[in-house]
């Protein structure tokens, strides 16, 4: 086996030499057979080794006595140790969740903590072959995403370093020989054999049925693994460029919309994990009750005809659709942050808005040199009445000496304007909808030029709130 898993770490480039390692410690075969495996190559590569292992205190004395067997094997082998007892029972209560969550949480940010303290570079662990086999079986049976059959990740940032898990090439048998030929007599979890355990059932009644058909299948789950991953990585980069692009969020509060064209525009494949991106941006911790049903009710709702519509989501969320945009934000939250508008201005005529904002429109013989906030037309070049309204999917404007039209997006964009502004930033248009002037930004061009002496001059205050 020995050579094997060093094949694997040079493969995957998991271990440097002359680096620290922490390396978790339970006390049982994996572990136990990680931690002799390491400390054989120790002096070769020049590892600063380092054990560390955690009573969860949940199966009271007897845990305790894993951690008091750890050290004296640590004793034994030369290899400095780090224990701790972690109090899942009361932080399980408190964050009202799952034990073996609450029990992966906290065991986690203790490893994360000395790795920090200790300047390590690698945290290693020991998931086998099998325990990935389990995994995707169970990722099959239990998830209808795609990016779940990834499966355990051979290595992942972490920490000041990185996760590795160099005995994913090797199966629990080999690993089973490795300690017994080595006299190591490591302890063993009665709670592994309860098949109570989701785990647990899938290891003991449906992954010896896959090897009788393969008796090779953790290499063959392995190398699907690793392939699926790259995929995966791939994909949520892209995603993620995408999510930047299209998606407008709020940084003060859980707030995220988009315009609807554009994210159609995106791959399905992308538009399912930019969704998901986007839930994780708003939800502190997934709903339970979070499913694949809410994300098929998402895709039902870009594609209804209908332009203002509302679905719930777990926890309080709202999705709403208001013709072109689909925003998400909570039950409780207030949405006069991206109110949208559209209102009818009169010639002569005024509009008031609620941050203290004024549109005034009137008739004039006289052209007066226009400014920032003013702006001028012939009264035969555009269809009255005159509307101000907040943007719309797809809206573009044309002006003089421009070549075709230009996304309002666009022009956003090149003038730096925020984010959080756009969605409420007013727009001018006459009665056949042609974009005028994007208010102190850009002045249109209407679709007919006539010359004569009846002018609109329409200005613009901005409010003081």
């Amino acid at each position: 086996m020995k050579s094997s898993v060093t094949a694997f770490i040079r493969k995957n480039q998991l271990v440097t030499s002359g680096a620290t390692v922490l390396v978790g410690v339970s006390g049982g075969p994996d572990s136990m057979a990680l931690l002799h495996f390491l400390c054989s190559i120790r002096e070769e590569w020049e590892l600063r080794l380092i054990a560390i292992s955690i009573d969860h205190q949940l199966r009271d004395a007897q845990s305790q006595t894993d951690l008091d067997y750890v050290r004296a094997m640590c004793d034994r082998w030369d290899i400095p140790f780090i224990g701790a007892s972690l109090d899942v029972p009361a932080y399980k209560q408190d964050k009202q969740m799952g034990t073996q969550i609450a029990a992966r949480e906290m065991r986690y940010q203790f490893f994360a903590e000395q790795m920090e303290k200790q300047e390590a570079d690698y945290l290693a662990l020991g998931h086998h072959g099998d325990d990935q086999v389990e995994t995707m079986v169970m990722g099959l049976v239990r998830s209808a995403n795609s990016s779940d059959f990834s499966g355990i990740p051979v290595k992942r940032d972490f920490a000041t370093g990185s996760i590795i898990r160099p005995f994913l090439g090797v199966t629990k048998d080999e690993i089973n020989a490795y300690v017994e030929a080595r006299d190591i007599i490591p302890r063993i979890d009665p709670t592994n054999n309860e098949t109570v355990y989701t785990r647990n059932f899938f290891r003991k009644k449906v992954i010896p049925l896959l090897k009788e058909k393969n008796s090779n299948i953790h290499t063959t789950v392995q190398h699907l693994s690793e392939t699926l991953s790259e995929d995966e990585q791939y994909l949520r980069e892209q995603a993620d460029k995408g999510f930047k692009e299209i998606v407008e969020v709020d940084e003060e509060r859980p707030f995220a919309e988009f315009e609807i064209d554009m994210f159609q525009a995106q791959h399905s494949a992308l538009q399912r994990r930019i969704f998901h991106l986007i839930l994780n941006y708003l939800y502190d911790r997934l709903p339970k009750d979070l499913s694949y049903v809410h994300e098929e009710q998402f895709f039902a709702l870009l594609q209804s005809g209908k332009g203002n519509v509302q679905i719930d989501f777990p926890a309080h969320l709202k999705l709403e659709k208001v013709y072109g945009k689909l925003m998400f934000y909570f039950f409780m939250q207030e949405r006069v942050h991206h109110p949208s508008y559209y209102k009818t201005l009169e010639v002569p005529g005024r509009i008031d808005f609620p941050d203290g904002s004024v549109v005034t429109a009137v008739y004039s013989n006289t052209y007066h040199g226009q400014h920032k906030y003013s702006y001028f037309c012939n009264s035969e070049e555009i269809a009255l009445p005159l509307h101000i309204r907040t943007r719309l999917a797809g809206d573009r404007m044309r002006w003089k000496g421009l070549a075709g039209s230009k996304k309002l997006k666009d022009i956003f964009i090149d003038a730096k304007v925020p984010k959080r502004d756009r969605a409420t930033w007013p727009v001018l248009t006459d009665n056949n909808g042609v974009i005028l002037w994007l208010i102190g930004l850009k002045k249109g061009q209407p679709d007919s030029q006539k010359s004569n002496t009846s002018y609109i001059q329409i200005n613009y205050e901005k409010g003081d709130m």
